[in-house]
């Protein structure tokens, strides 16, 4: 058995995305701060309606998967296909684009804090024009390991941990074979210790979003994504104020990434493909 360390510290920048809606990205910052498979993490936090009001209007996407998590507010997922869905504390949208999706997500509060993560995951070339999918995950779906120090809420994967095993409602069949994606949010008590086990040769990474960890003695930065090397166990340390932290791991895929705003596939050629596709309303019909 081998344990996984820090390798590198991707930090999170201010910027706007939608209609101007504040947040910090770290992966995806630039095109060389990605994680095959994962393209981009997107936090988003405020209290000030000022920063997340106008939301995403109607937007197209191809190629790839959006996951989105709620921590509190609420937004409402519309599109193409008919689909409504109420993003509520929480709860998860898990999108996959496929050869296309036109959709918006606009907040249903005036109002109050609005946090959350947008994790986008790549697509292999063998599924990048699949059709659009959509589901809606209610928080109560999400299962929880309690353990003792902790709890892990597992949004995708299966963690198997003194002597009890969970499933998160994507896992197996419901979506991404491709990558197999671990998505797990952990909460660890103030000075607490815990190993969980991740799939050797998943690329992996995790992203301190309050609280105080360190990984083999290494103090994991705030708001920053944590890349990890490579081994089938991490383990965490919390500080003082205890840690809530997110863990992220998924086979690579291996392939060129070609990417223009929403759009992401494996070559330039298909860029322009799906631009045109796009301008001609040609986007989301089906193959």
């Amino acid at each position: 058995m081998s344990t996984r360390s820090l390798q590198r510290i991707i930090p999170s920048v201010a910027t706007a995305d939608g209609a101007g809606v504040k947040l910090r990205r770290s992966l995806g910052s630039s095109q060389f701060a990605r994680l095959d498979p994962f393209l981009m993490l997107d936090e988003f936090y405020s209290d000030n309606p000022n920063d997340y009001i106008a939301g995403f209007p109607s937007h197209p996407h191809r190629g790839f998967e959006t996951v989105t998590y709620m921590l509190d507010g609420r937004m409402q997922h519309k599109d193409h296909l008919g689909n409504t869905g109420d993003l509520a504390p929480g709860s998860v949208q898990w999108m996959t684009a496929g050869r296309g999706v036109i959709h918006s997500e606009m907040p249903r509060q005036s109002e109050g804090r609005m946090r959350g993560f947008q994790l986008w995951l790549n697509l292999p070339a063998a599924e990048k024009m699949k059709p659009a999918d959509y589901r809606d995950i209610p928080a109560a779906d999400i299962p929880e390991l309690v353990f003792d120090g902790g709890r892990v809420r597992v949004i995708a994967g299966t963690l198997s941990l003194e002597g009890e095993r969970v499933a998160g409602p994507v896992n197996g069949g419901e979506a991404s074979l491709a990558t197999d994606p671990i998505y797990w949010d952990l909460h660890l008590d103030p000075a607490r210790e815990v190993t969980l086990p991740l799939t050797r040769g998943h690329n992996a990474f995790i992203y301190l979003y309050e609280g105080q960890a360190s990984i083999g003695g290494q103090g994991v930065p705030h708001r920053a994504a944590g890349v990890l090397g490579d081994g089938d166990r991490l383990n965490l340390v919390s500080g003082s104020d205890g840690a809530r932290l997110l863990i992220l791991a998924g086979r690579p895929i291996n392939e060129p990434v070609a990417q223009y705003g929403p759009f992401v596939m494996n070559t330039r050629e298909e860029i322009e493909q799906a631009l045109q596709d796009y301008r001609d309303g040609r986007l989301t019909e089906a193959v």
